[in-house]
């Protein structure tokens, strides 16, 4: 349960960090990579049962 209310947000929190407006097109995609990869290490977490 906790494992997938963490998923939505950080799938939630990818979506926003997305370099879209012009003032943040100057971060690249440091932001919402970052995010991935933590989003890929928490979704193998969870799918091993770990988390």
């Amino acid at each position: 349960m906790l494992g997938t209310i963490l998923i939505i947000i950080l799938i939630l929190l990818l979506l926003g960090s997305w370099p879209a407006w012009p003032y943040s097109r100057g971060w690249g995609y440091y932001p919402s990579g970052l995010l991935g990869v933590v989003l890929i290490v928490i979704i193998v977490l969870v799918l091993l049962g770990r988390f």
